[in-house]
């Protein structure tokens, strides 16, 4: 066999995992058929899900959400940065199709699901530096996502937090241009909030994405090196990418995803006006909690105590 590793797919998982399985010394190649595309998305992330000296473009330290009050979040959130994030060492080969290898990973994104996120945003001129994580003050199912990118820009996105099928772009953009004017940089946003694990993939394509937020890159940041040192260990890697307490919390959040799904527009303001009252630690654990079986318990039970009778049928 040619390689120690072969990621398919040069996004940010794929990157990430290509990377650090490099610094391990593993021959590892990537295949990459637009090698040097720049990314055109914004991935943004909570500060404390992230691995050291991981590269960032903006960071907020002021995080409110808006349900039927305001409330303010106690974590930090960061923009990442794509280009530092592109890169890779000169000891990843990058491939047109793939080639044989030890292990061979598939991390081109999730492509099945039923639900799905959408929005549309754009790129306003902003010295602001804080995150709107969630501003549900409108009269519709969709809700705006502000935060800053750095450079005196701001983008703001209407957003359908989870569909099925999907809210149209064209549907959001309408909406979206109802509040403010757009400026020329428009960013879509389009991807499967349920879609299958898989133990010999990485990223969205294992299943990554949280069912009941839509965020994938930072776990993903966070588990390349150790999948990359449990292959220089010649042990099985899906252990790491989907150990038994992560499977129970998939499935939990899942649960979370159908709940969200039945739920009017009304009643996702409710939703979350309890959500966002939550103890901190049980709101931190429902959000990026992956293998913290307990505390996603605890979130869901506390939530479920503190929901009314028209919420509690739904939630079940």
């Amino acid at each position: 066999m040619t390689f120690d590793v072969v990621v398919i797919g040069g996004g940010p998982a794929g990157r990430a995992l290509a990377r650090a399985c490099a610094q391990e010394g593993l021959h590892t190649a990537i295949v990459d058929r637009h090698p040097h595309r720049p990314w055109t998305a914004t991935y943004g992330a909570w500060a404390d899900e992230l691995p050291p000296n991981t590269p960032t473009s903006a960071t907020s330290t002021t995080v409110r959400a808006y349900a039927r009050e305001e409330h303010l979040i106690q974590r930090t959130y960061v923009v990442l940065d794509n280009a530092k994030l592109h890169e890779l060492p000169d000891t990843v080969e990058v491939l047109r199709r793939p080639e044989p290898a030890r292990h061979t990973f598939n991390a081109t994104g999730a492509r099945k699901g039923r639900a799905e996120q959408t929005a549309v945003g754009t790129v306003i001129e902003s010295d602001s530096t804080e995150t709107t994580l969630m501003d549900w003050r409108g009269n519709g199912d969709t809700f705006l996502y502000t935060v800053p990118l750095g450079n005196n820009r701001v983008l703001v996105e209407e957003t359908c937090l989870a569909r099925s099928p999907g809210m149209p772009l064209d549907e959001l953009r309408e909406r979206l241009h109802a509040r403010l004017s757009p400026s020329e940089e428009e960013e879509r946003v389009r991807f499967p909030l349920d879609a299958p694990r898989a133990a010999q993939a990485f990223g969205a394509a294992a299943g990554f994405t949280h069912p009941a937020t839509g965020y994938s890159v930072a776990t993903s940041l966070h588990l390349a090196p150790q999948v990359a040192q449990a292959i220089k260990a010649n042990e099985d890697p899906k252990h790491v990418i989907w150990p038994t307490k992560a499977r129970v919390v998939h499935a939990m959040r899942n649960h979370g995803l159908k709940a969200l799904l039945r739920l009017d527009g009304e009643e996702t303001r409710d939703f979350f006006e309890l959500f966002f009252q939550l103890d901190p630690e049980l709101q931190r654990a429902y959000l990026s909690g992956r293998e913290d079986v307990s505390g996603t318990v605890r979130a869901m039970a506390a939530l479920f105590r503190a929901a009314p009778a028209h919420l509690r049928w739904k939630l079940r």
